[in-house]
């Protein structure tokens, strides 16, 4: 999907929300807003939301001279995701719909978007979730296409809400040993995504696959993905999607069998999936005739 007129605003009060994660003062806040305002009259309406953050963060990180402008963020997320392991768990070990739980575990962890217009309570959304029902409900069709599939990649999203990817990825390694998993993140920091550093800190490399899909936007970007990530993308029998990010890049997609899991947190989504700000999403993109 490409950027609207909504997205626009957006984007510029993301600059206000990196100077107070960095502790910017007056004079270098004051050049982040400017540039990115600036930058904004520029704007392509041809490109996604995400491949237009790309360009935005690279530039306020040059300004802020800081390569992961989030960083110590994204400790503080994990963490806070950590602390809800043992509870997650417990729910999953006494729960007889296990993947259908894991399933709603993978999708509160995606309140965890600093990117966000809309910003979630992790506790809160973690209190309600099980008994939420998706708002786009695929999850029947998600059953089918796990019970056939051999190799399945998993999208991944932010940092904290990685912590419970991992646990939504063991809990499929259980329930279809059979499957190869592949678990993508992305090339370099961009906004509070994984990446390599976060998801071999959290296991993953011990877990499943993981993989450096290579692109620079806080999404899946195919064109800007490697020739590898691009490769088990396209050959994959099931896309596991996490998050509004990898959603704005991959709506549309040449490929089907994509299930978008994520929480919407802005109305231009919202919009696009027929949904509300709130809602949770399981969908599976249409198959190709």
């Amino acid at each position: 999907m490409f950027i609207d007129e909504a997205c626009v605003s957006c984007i510029i009060n993301q600059s206000i929300k990196v100077a107070d994660a960095i502790d910017a003062d007056t004079t270098l806040t004051n050049k982040l807003t400017t540039t990115v305002t600036d930058m904004s009259k520029e704007f392509s309406f041809r490109l996604s939301p995400p491949e237009v953050a790309a360009d935005v963060y690279e530039k306020m990180a040059l300004l802020a001279k800081k390569e992961d402008l989030y960083d110590e963020v994204k400790e503080l997320s994990t963490q806070k995701a950590l602390s809800f392991i043992p509870f997650l768990k417990e729910k999953l070990q006494n729960s007889s719909e296990k993947l259908l739980v894991a399933t709603k575990i993978a999708v509160a962890g995606n309140v965890i978007d600093l990117a966000a217009a809309v910003e979630f309570d992790l506790d809160e959304e973690l209190e309600k979730i099980f008994h939420t029902e998706f708002s786009h409900n695929d999850f029947t069709q998600l059953q089918k296409e796990l019970q056939r599939a051999k190799k399945i990649v998993v999208l991944g999203d932010n940092v904290g809400e990685h912590i419970f990817d991992y646990l939504f990825i063991q809990t499929l390694q259980g329930l279809y040993p059979d499957i190869h998993v592949s678990y993508m993140v992305r090339g370099n920091p961009i906004i509070n995504d994984v990446t390599m550093k976060e998801a071999r800190e959290a296991g993953f490399d011990t877990l499943c696959e993981l993989v450096d899909s290579g692109v620079n936007t806080p999404g899946f970007a195919y064109s800007r993905a490697n020739s590898y990530a691009q490769e088990l993308f396209d050959s994959a029998d099931l896309v596991m999607s996490k998050g509004m990010g990898n959603y704005e890049c991959l709506s549309p997609s040449h490929r089907s069998n994509i299930c978008f899991l994520l929480k919407v947190k802005c109305d231009v989504v919202a919009s696009s999936l027929g949904a509300n700000v709130g809602d949770i999403i399981c969908k599976i993109n249409e198959f190709k005739s």
